[in-house]
């Protein structure tokens, strides 16, 4: 008994001996395990640090390779923010939002890592992806102001109202601040806010109160907003301080011009042509600005002339000429105009700019004899300039002459082959001629360079309907529409298309009165919608209509003849022979008018 005790104690004890000698080896292996573990850290860390002085070196390739191999031994999240920040740098944009990605799993409340991320997002034009990470990071930590700054930014293109909110929250964080103010005054401009745009530049003022070139901007926003007074009012002051700054009284005058205060501008003008030192660029562009506004008002004119004619005596420098011979033009004195041309050639003859930049501005407010006149002097000395050509022949067919402007439309194309604006109108009067044809191919190569192009979509859609193509012409008007369904000529053009078939004339009206709204003063539209009136049987509207197209257009066939018959319908017979006779001395090939005129009846 005594002897099995015994071997039952023997037993415990080596079995307890055994036990702690397991023990002891568990731990010495776990020690092994962090001794192996620190040395890949260390390993790690220096992999890391030769990364880091490659990185500011600018040797990033070179650094990638040693952080990849700091991550082999350690994958901690600032060895991937670092793969990351390296990757874009390269522009390597997949690496780099994976590493960086991998990052903010890791370690999901830095906010430097975010910051990256939404770098990246924006460098791979991910601009959505960018704005949610940086409205994570307002999130986390709403005091990161360049977040507030990247994500304004993002939005100005496209949703400038939240670009605005966010803007305006930054200046409740730090107070007025410039740059944030212009930005809010850009955009509210953008947005057609003129009211807004001046609230921001008012309180730049309060940063900056004697800062010159905010209050000249402030007077800006104010003409354009229509406040003339207020933006004087600003304008004055300035000159006050400094009554020879020539930029705020030039400034003055156009604000002068807008309230029809023509003899106060004037006197600002001659202020600034009086001194001696003024540049003669600075004089051209005060009298210049009088010619351009003598389109809109032609008092404008005598002191556009008065101003050019003072800037003459003292200099024989070609543009001077020029603006003179432009000036005679408008006021019909051709020889006169002629004779400052003729100057102008030997002053100035390696100079198109000049002779279109002013035939241009004869075309554009539609002076379009001026802007031939002009454009046939200019062809002597560049034949074959393409803006010369170009002009010249839009001129000829804005006045009907075809067949002339054919010519010159063909020269532009064929120096400048992928202008839309040549081919279109060169397609445009090959359809006048009845060469349809080969309108169509040329308008078919415009839309091939601009498929959107809305104003040549209209033109081929003008085409199909002369040639009765309906089915071609509807789905070329709709599909102009489809890109911009408010363009004012093409419902207009559609719209007479179907009232001349007579048609969905309920939405022929309906796109004529859109026309009517966006050009009141159109002839042309005003036509279209009376022509629609008549179709639908309500001829007093009609009536009314073709009145106000004829009063505004002067006499001409197509409207005599719609007159004419608008009054046969109201029982007016005798004033309806006497519109279509005046209507077929104005186009006796109409064989329509010449039939009606014989029966006396429509």
């Amino acid at each position: 008994m005594t002897k099995i005790f015994l071997i039952i104690i023997l037993a415990s004890l080596v079995a307890g001996c055994s036990s702690q000698k397991e023990v002891m080896s568990e731990e010495t292996q776990v020690s092994s395990y962090d001794e192996e573990q620190t040395n890949k850290e260390k390993e790690a860390l220096v992999h890391f640090i030769n990364g880091s002085v490659l990185e500011s070196k600018g040797e990033y390739a070179e650094a990638i390779l040693e952080f990849q191999d700091a991550l082999r031994l350690d994958s901690d999240a600032g060895i991937h923010y670092a793969l990351a920040k390296n990757y874009r740098i390269i522009n390597k944009i997949p690496p780099a939002l994976q590493h960086s990605k991998k990052a903010i799993e890791l370690s999901p409340f830095k906010v430097e890592y975010y910051d990256l991320l939404a770098d990246i997002f924006s460098s791979a034009h991910q601009y959505d992806s960018a704005a949610a990470v940086l409205e994570k990071i307002i999130e986390i930590d709403s005091t990161q102001i360049d977040s507030y700054y990247k994500l304004a930014r993002i939005y100005e293109s496209s949703k400038p109202l939240q670009a605005i909110t966010i803007y305006n929250k930054l200046t409740e964080i730090i107070g007025p601040e410039w740059s944030i103010l212009i930005r809010v005054a850009e955009l509210q401009e953008n947005l057609g806010s003129l009211d807004k745009a001046a609230e921001a530049i008012e309180e730049l003022l309060t940063i900056d109160p004697s800062n010159t070139a905010v209050q000249k901007l402030l007077s800006e926003v104010y003409t354009r907003a229509g406040k003339y007074d207020d933006a004087l009012k600003i304008i004055s002051e300035i000159i006050e301080l400094t009554p020879d700054d020539f930029d705020a009284r030039e400034r003055k005058a156009q604000i002068l011009i807008q309230q029809n205060n023509w003899e106060a501008a004037a006197n600002e003008f001659n202020y600034i042509l009086e001194k001696p030192d003024i540049l003669l660029e600075t004089k051209i562009r005060v009298g210049a600005s009088f010619f351009a506004q003598s389109f809109k008002d032609s008092i404008m004119l005598g002191y556009a002339k008065q101003l050019f004619e003072k800037i003459d005596k003292d200099t024989s420098y070609w543009q001077v000429k020029m603006y003179l011979g432009a000036i005679s033009l408008a006021e019909k004195n051709d020889s006169v105009a002629l004779n400052y041309f003729d100057e102008v050639k030997n002053l100035a003859e390696q100079n198109t700019q000049g002779w279109t930049q002013l035939g241009g501005l004869f075309f554009d407010n539609r002076h379009y004899s001026e802007a031939i006149t002009l454009m046939n002097e200019a062809l002597e000395l560049f034949p074959q300039d393409f803006v010369v050509n170009l002009l010249l022949g839009l001129s000829l067919a804005q006045s009907d002459r075809h067949s002339e402007a054919k010519e010159y439309l063909k020269t532009a194309i064929d120096i400048n082959p992928n202008d839309v604006i040549a081919l279109s109108a060169y397609g445009y009067s090959l359809n006048q001629l009845r060469e349809n044809d080969e309108a169509i191919l040329y308008l078919k190569r415009a839309l091939g360079i601009s498929p959107n192009d809305v104003n040549l979509l209209g033109t081929l859609g003008l085409i199909y309907d002369s040639l009765k193509m309906w089915e071609e012409c509807d789905k070329t008007y709709e599909h102009a529409l489809g890109i911009d369904s408010s363009n004012a000529t093409v419902n207009n053009n559609y719209a007479y298309s179907l009232s001349e078939r007579g048609e969905k004339l309920d939405l022929a009206l309906e796109m004529a009165k859109l026309a009517i709204e966006k050009e009141p003063d159109n002839s042309s539209f005003l036509d279209t919608i009376g022509w629609v009136y008549y179709k639908l049987g309500n001829y007093e509207e009609a009536k009314t209509y073709l009145e106000k197209a004829l009063e505004i257009s002067g006499e001409r066939p197509v409207m005599l003849d719609h007159l004419g018959d608008i009054l046969f319908k109201m029982g007016k017979k005798e004033l309806a022979v006497e519109l279509w006779q005046k209507a077929y001395k104005l186009d006796s090939s109409n064989i329509d008018l010449k039939n009606k005129i014989e029966k006396g009846e429509i």
